[in-house]
């Protein structure tokens, strides 16, 4: 099979966004090479097997571009994508599409995979379903059977908060603070809540991608401008970045 690189080290919600733009290429018979940062190689590894992974290291700025071409050199890879959007010394911006996208679109729109190819996800993921089922059931005998908010509030480099009046009385309010080595462990505990409050992370990409939960149970906050904030396809309901709750409880799963 002709081998194709993708060049996305990171983050991780972007890593989410672009797997459907590589298992579009995958099923046309494409063999895919994509280098990530080490830290992440425990979240898909086992969840998107048919994607050759590659470590790059993340202790120098090169782990950008210079590390993924030097590695997809390696292994023989010569056509590549590359998925960034904005990247220092790097002209992205001077296509004629740019300024009229956010990220996520722009990223499809580089790679010619359709847009709306962005909520096949769960075609491009095998759930491990095994370790999903534990973490849930921790939470349903840590909680009794009561009915629980998930709420995430740490993206990779922003905080976030909302006003807490809006959290259901009836439910306990557990914070997602310290994830298992996979943050896809947390899908079926997600199915589960009553409602889930996330900022703009990984999380709510995996579930807006995913379709996971109710319309009126999503609950998104954002932490960045139009052009660097993911388009939404199911209905969230957006809430002000302000206070995060006193009352939020920590699960931690060691």
């Amino acid at each position: 099979a002709q081998k194709l690189g993708i060049i996305q080290s990171r983050g991780l919600g972007d890593i989410v966004i672009a797997l459907p733009i590589a298992h579009y290429y995958h099923e046309q018979g494409w063999e895919i090479h994509w280098p990530i940062c080490e830290e992440f190689r425990t979240h898909f590894d086992q969840t998107a097997p048919w994607v050759h992974w590659h470590s790059v290291r993340t202790d120098a700025s090169s782990f950008f571009l210079e590390q993924p071409r030097d590695t997809l050199k390696r292994v023989g890879v010569s056509e590549t994508l590359t998925l960034y959007q904005a990247l220092t010394g790097q002209d992205f911006h001077k296509t004629c599409h740019f300024q009229h996208m956010s990220f996520d679109r722009y990223k499809y729109q580089q790679a010619q995979v359709p847009f709306l190819m962005k909520w096949q996800l769960s075609r491009a993921i095998t759930r491990r379903r095994d370790r999903e089922d534990l973490l849930a059931e921790r939470i349903r005998q840590e909680l009794k059977g009561r009915p629980y908010t998930l709420i995430h509030m740490m993206g990779s480099d922003h905080r976030a908060s909302f006003d807490s009046q809006i959290l259901p009385e009836e439910c306990a309010h557990i914070e997602i603070n310290d994830l298992t080595d996979c943050f896809w462990d947390w899908m079926t505990a997600i199915e589960q809540a009553h409602s889930v409050i996330t900022v703009d992370s990984v999380f709510s990409n995996a579930i807006d991608q995913l379709s996971l939960l109710d319309d009126d149970s999503r609950y998104f906050v954002p932490r960045s401008h139009i052009q660097l904030t993911p388009v939404l396809g199911n209905y969230w309901t957006w809430l002000e970045n302000t206070q995060l709750p006193p009352q939020a409880r920590v699960f931690n799963v060691n």
